[in-house]
């Protein structure tokens, strides 16, 4: 399936896949945050469209245009500029490219899951993108009255996905009692009691170590028997990138092997730094795990991928140590 992001002369949108990795998430204790595993799918479940420029804007209470006051560098480009546009205490964003979904898809457009902004809410819309020839705008809604907002340049101002168009409109939604699906009341049962008994033992004690701090389950795709039930079970999402195409170009492929930017040394005094921390104990604190994730990524792993990894290696140590 294609997502087309047809160029003219002078567009040039900077677009992503979107990372699981959120500023906030990094500062929860232990990263713990990212063990959640529906935020990380959440947050990378689509692409993200980054501001071409930074801005500072302000909306100063009333309906009318005026009442929105933007701010950028002299000389901005005015296509890039952000502006108001509708009133209603609304900054608008140009989204300087067209986008085209095949028949019967949509485009989700909104904010980037689960990462609030002081001040400012987006928007969201459903666009049918596999017909539209016109272009789109991202609106984002001031929620204070006189308080400057922020957005330097990179930053994800839009995020999309697609949607088919139709399937929501299938569905037929009902309401059964449990009882009606014995293995399911079973399994049901078996992890009520089991998360119960598990929240009345971290009010008792918090676990010293993180492997004990949460129940894994979910993450793993299992069910109350340990056994794997979604053969098409993720943990993470690794969506292609925008790439313009040629005549020969191979098709993009999500799932394949990432390729560090290292050599083997320094790989390898990479994965000693995480296996002398991990041996004195020291991925126990707030920072080391971060630090580490952050040094991961600098051989080439997103930061999702890298603090994955960091995780996954501090629930294995332990777990050999039960």
């Amino acid at each position: 399936m294609d997502l087309i992001c047809y160029l003219r002369p002078g567009w040039a949108p900077t677009i992503r896949p979107a990372g699981a990795t959120r500023d906030w998430m990094d500062r929860t204790q232990l990263s713990f945050a990212y063990r959640c595993l529906p935020l990380n799918i959440a947050n990378a479940h689509g692409w993200e469209i980054l501001a071409p420029v930074a801005c500072d804007a302000i909306w100063h209470g009333g309906p009318g245009l005026e009442n929105v006051q933007v701010r950028v560098a002299p000389g901005t480009d005015p296509k890039d500029a952000p502006v108001s546009a509708f009133g209603e205490g609304v900054l608008t964003f140009h989204i300087n490219g067209l986008f085209r979904t095949p028949p019967g898809w949509n485009l989700w457009v909104g904010g980037s899951p689960n990462s609030p902004k002081d001040g400012l809410y987006p928007l969201t819309g459903v666009i049918e993108t596999d017909w539209s020839p016109y272009t789109f705008t991202m609106n984002w809604r001031f929620t204070r009255r006189n308080h400057w907002v922020h957005v330097d340049a990179g930053e994800p101002i839009c995020f999309i996905f697609p949607v088919q168009r139709t399937v929501l409109e299938q569905i037929t939604p009902r309401f059964l009692p449990i009882e009606s699906e014995s293995e399911q009341a079973a399994h049901y049962a078996a992890w009520n009691n089991s998360r119960t008994e598990f929240l009345e033992a971290l009010k008792r004690e918090r676990p010293v170590r993180p492997v004990d701090q949460w129940q894994k389950r979910y993450y793993q795709g299992v069910d109350m028997t340990d056994q794997a039930v979604a053969p098409d079970h993720r943990a993470k999402l690794r969506l292609a990138a925008f790439a313009r195409a040629t005549p020969d170009a191979p098709a993009a492929d999500p799932n394949a092997p990432i390729i560090l930017d290292t050599d083997t040394r320094i790989l390898g005094r990479a994965i000693g730094d995480v296996a002398a921390a991990l041996k004195s104990g020291t991925l126990g604190s707030d920072a080391v795990p971060d630090a580490l994730a952050r040094r991961l990524t600098t051989l080439g792993l997103g930061e999702s991928e890298a603090l994955e990894v960091i995780l996954a290696a501090i629930d294995r140590v332990e777990e050999d140590a039960t």
